[in-house]
């Protein structure tokens, strides 16, 4: 069970893993140098504790306590209780869920091993807004999609707004990111996906029609804005689109990725 120990220096070392949480680049080190990633809110938390993911450690109020009795129950980590002031402090925001935890990650798998058994895939090209990424695993993950594949460049999943927005969807649903951009969407066709890119392209079809009657399928985003590279736009087996009315031309990234995966997901 979690030993629980009451804080109150803001200073206390011990709440190094929950310092400055809006500092982007700060956590992007601390988070990478020390193999962690946060979970916010008490459903996340439990949810990635469920998954099997080792905590560090928990900080949170004392009146959250008793809604995760069940997860402090099942932990050897240290529990930080602490005012919700002392915890805004700390971090840099209104905790107003109340619950943080400090969890440690897990090597990711190779992209080849992740999509080996895999029927629908969703690849991400250089998205790097993380609440957009963690919108686009929680439509997946809720839709059916079997794995998630990152470039290189793309936002950490593990980020805790990744995380939250996910509502730790991160935690159930495979992904891995590729180590090499270049050919990244002909090696998912070497793997014997169909691989369709989501591009106002000219010679795009209708989602419905791209997908008809295939088997193994990877449906590549790009990042807001910007959308698919030129390369992986050339590489892809077929462009689709999804049909608009109104004038209107494009939906949000993660808006179109939830749409294409049912789509995909009925095929």
């Amino acid at each position: 069970m979690a030993e629980l120990i009451t804080i109150s220096d803001p200073e206390d070392p011990r709440l190094a893993d929950y310092r400055s949480l809006r500092d982007v680049e700060l956590r992007k080190h601390l988070e990478a140098e020390h193999g962690l990633f946060l979970a916010e809110g008490e459903k996340v938390v439990r949810r990635a504790v469920e998954s099997g993911f080792q905590a560090r450690s928990f900080l949170m109020a004392r009146r959250w306590l008793d809604g995760l009795t069940d997860v402090l129950g099942v932990s050897e980590a240290p529990c930080y209780v602490v005012s919700e002031s002392l915890a805004e402090e700390v971090t840099g925001f209104h905790v107003h869920r109340g619950a943080l935890a400090s969890l440690h990650r897990r090597p990711l798998r190779p992209v080849s091993e992740v999509v080996a058994q895999a029927r629908t895939v969703v690849v991400l090209e250089d998205m790097v807004d993380h609440a957009n990424v963690g919108a686009v695993f929680r439509s997946a993950a809720a839709l059916g999609v079997d794995a998630l594949v990152l470039s290189p460049r793309c936002a950490d999943p593990f980020y805790r707004r990744s995380v939250k927005v996910a509502m730790g969807a991160v935690f159930s649903i495979a992904h891995s990111r590729m180590e090499i951009w270049y050919d990244g969407v002909a090696d998912l066709s070497a793997a014997g996906f169909t691989t369709v890119a989501l591009a106002l392209a000219d010679d795009a079809v209708e989602m419905e029609e791209a997908v008809a009657g295939l088997g193994k399928v990877a449906l590549l985003f790009g990042a807001e804005g910007a959308g698919l590279s030129e390369r992986w736009l050339r590489s892809a087996d077929v462009r689709a689109v999804i049909p608009m009315a109104a004038g209107v031309d494009s939906l949000n990234v993660a808006a179109a990725a939830a749409v294409a995966c049912y789509v995909a997901a009925r095929r």
